[in-house]
């Protein structure tokens, strides 16, 4: 895996502006359907305070309700959804004045609990969609980051507020997104030393690449050779494409593919959630 992403800090600062975005609501935005399925921007707001509260309970208080035993990818897709769905079931429930005030409470216990993490320490939970049995703690941190973003991103798309597009925010987020590729073309065949470019366009993005080695798909710098397929997205559908916020065929008309054009279509299948 290329360099870490240390981005713990930034919690704080994409919270920040949940609390302002949720203070600044009005009583009939919270009913507003979002491009999460079935999911209504005070459902959107329920499952972040069930995930926060959830993560910290677990992980910094070791207290484990659900015994459950995993066996396959499919075990863990199971219950996450069984857990999210429970929680914003619950969480639904609550008034606007009420989900805000716990969310400020969950948010800085959050932001302060990672921020005391050691990055390179091993994390509690893997991530699951890179394909990985044990991850290091900043990998599960970049992954917080990518929720919390594009769950405030859904809700500000929902409510016609301006989007997170800044670069000290949104390009972690795609960092993190794509490391997920070399599990996404783990079944990709191709010839040794095919390479497989990724380009995100705006002042956010950046350019990802992958090499398929003897026996998989390893991330690399992008140097001057160039790659058997480049993939062109731009930034702001990328966070809708690697989260199910868009469907495939919608993205494919504003994506562009030069090259091997079999070979960069797995791109479009990278899913950087669970569920």
């Amino acid at each position: 895996m290329e360099s870490p992403i240390l981005c713990a800090p930034l919690l704080r600062q994409v919270d920040a502006k949940l609390i302002d975005l949720l203070t600044s609501l009005e009583p009939a935005e919270w009913a507003l359907p979002t491009v999460a399925p079935q999911w209504t921007v005070r459902d959107v707001v329920a499952h972040l305070l069930d995930t926060t509260l959830r993560k910290l309970a677990m992980v910094r208080d070791r207290w484990m309700v659900d015994r459950v035993e995993i066996q396959s990818a499919e075990d863990v897709v199971q219950l996450v959804n069984r857990l999210n769905h429970e929680g914003v079931t619950v969480y639904r429930r609550l008034s606007p004045p009420l989900l805000i005030r716990w969310m400020g409470i969950a948010c800085e216990e959050s932001a302060a609990f990672h921020e005391a993490l050691d990055p390179f320490a091993p994390a509690a939970f893997a991530v699951s969609w890179a394909g990985q049995q044990l991850s290091p703690n900043w990998f599960d941190t970049a992954r917080e980051l990518t929720e919390r973003w594009h769950h405030q991103q859904q809700i500000r798309e929902a409510v016609g507020r301006p989007g997170i597009m800044s670069a000290d925010l949104y390009h972690p987020v795609l960092d993190c997104f794509v490391r997920g590729l070399p599990y996404t073309y783990r079944d990709v065949s191709a010839p040794q030393g095919s390479r497989v470019r990724l380009r995100i366009t705006g002042d956010c993005g950046g350019q990802w690449q992958i090499r398929k080695d003897e026996s998989a798909w390893t991330l690399e710098t992008p140097n001057g050779t160039s790659p058997d397929t480049l993939v062109t997205v731009p930034q702001k559908i990328a966070w809708r494409l690697f989260t199910k916020g868009i469907s495939r065929n919608s993205a494919l008309e504003q994506v562009q593919i030069e090259g091997d054009r079999d070979l960069g279509l797995p791109v479009l299948q990278l899913v950087a959630i669970v569920g």
